[in-house]
């Protein structure tokens, strides 16, 4: 049996369905990434499983034990919020321990706690600081703090990075998979970034409208994804989606389907250089970000494709030039979006 089990979760405000009969088996030291548009149901999902939320519908097991109707402080769960949600007149060490002064541990055993999750978080030399003496990556350890001193069976991370700016974010989501690795504890995180699902997750549960659309790992989910929604959220940029009958080099495209090419399957070449069979189109765009180059062509059918290239280019907006897709890395999708064959 899984270590969490979620069975036909439903979740109503009013007469709105926000979650929609969720099933997931999440097994003990997995990290799972719950991803999706704004208001597709991941944030309400995680509170569902943290407690905070009432479940309207269907069961919740977590080691064998029914959770489904315990309150949030009987669920053996920690929660980190985007917010932090730190106590500003306490310490950092007053804010890690606060949890376990409410449950009356013994004041040895929490000073010895702390001090282990401060060591792990690098906090140690800032215990005695209060939150405003901090900056925003500190404060974001400190809340992964407090949750690591209870020892919980489930982390739970609520968008946790939202707050910082870029380097702050990877330099944070490189210690949070550290943390994982080092705990073994078993995580679900939720984040609207698929950057951040993509190089964390041990599995990746994409959502639509308070469904699942997909769960499988990062590269499961890009390189086979069950519908054209998956395709082109996971990747960055996103999958170009085109109507079947304007690549007609790509065979076996079902009627009224569309082809979905990665950026890095397309090619761009300068109309004058271009060989035959070339889709003519117009560059709308360069963007050279050192390391690679994005291209961005609107197509003389209207469709608008972007290529990715590892090398440098002498093209220019407006340019004329041709463009070339690999037919064996295409993917498929019927009429309603459905894959139909992924290459």
């Amino acid at each position: 049996m899984a270590f969490l089990q979620l069975k036909g979760v439903e979740k109503y405000f009013g007469d709105l369905r926000a979650i929609k009969g969720i099933d997931l088996a999440i097994e003990r030291g997995e990290f799972i990434v719950f991803v999706g548009p704004s208001g597709c149901g991941k944030s309400t999902l995680l509170r569902l499983i943290a407690g905070l939320e009432h479940i309207d519908g269907g069961s919740l097991m977590l080691d064998g034990r029914d959770i489904t109707d315990a309150p949030s402080s009987k669920r053996d769960l920690a929660m980190v919020f985007q917010s932090y949600a730190l106590y500003p007149h306490m310490s950092v060490y007053e804010n890690m321990s606060f949890a376990l002064k409410l449950a009356k541990e013994d004041p040895a055993v929490i000073r010895e706690k702390v001090e282990r999750a401060a060591q792990i978080l690098n906090l140690t030399p800032y215990l005695q600081r209060t939150p405003r003496a901090l900056s925003g990556g500190q404060r974001q350890r400190v809340a992964i703090g407090r949750a690591i001193v209870r020892a919980p069976k489930v982390f739970l991370f609520d968008e946790p990075l939202s707050n910082l700016d870029a380097a702050l974010r990877g330099q944070t989501r490189v210690e949070i998979a550290k943390l994982h690795r080092d705990l073994g504890a078993t995580t679900i995180y939720v984040t609207h970034d698929q950057i951040e699902a993509m190089t964390l997750a041990d599995r990746i549960v994409v959502l639509r409208d308070g469904q699942i659309e997909q769960v499988g790992t990062p590269l499961e989910l890009y390189d086979r994804p069950a519908n054209q929604f998956v395709a082109q959220f996971i990747g960055s940029p996103q999958m170009n989606v085109i109507e079947g009958r304007h690549l007609p080099t790509v065979p076996e495209v079902p009627a009224g389907g569309f082809v979905g090419l990665r950026p890095e399957d397309v090619t761009v070449q300068p109309a004058a250089q271009a060989a035959a069979g070339g889709l003519p189109g117009t560059v709308e765009l360069v963007e050279s970000l050192g390391a690679e180059t994005l291209i961005y062509v609107a197509t003389d059918s209207g469709a608008q494709i972007v290529a990715r290239q590892a090398t440098r280019t002498a093209l220019h907006n407006g340019d004329r030039v041709g463009i070339f897709v690999e037919a064996a890395n295409a993917h498929r999708f019927d009429a309603q979006g459905r894959a139909a064959r992924a290459g």
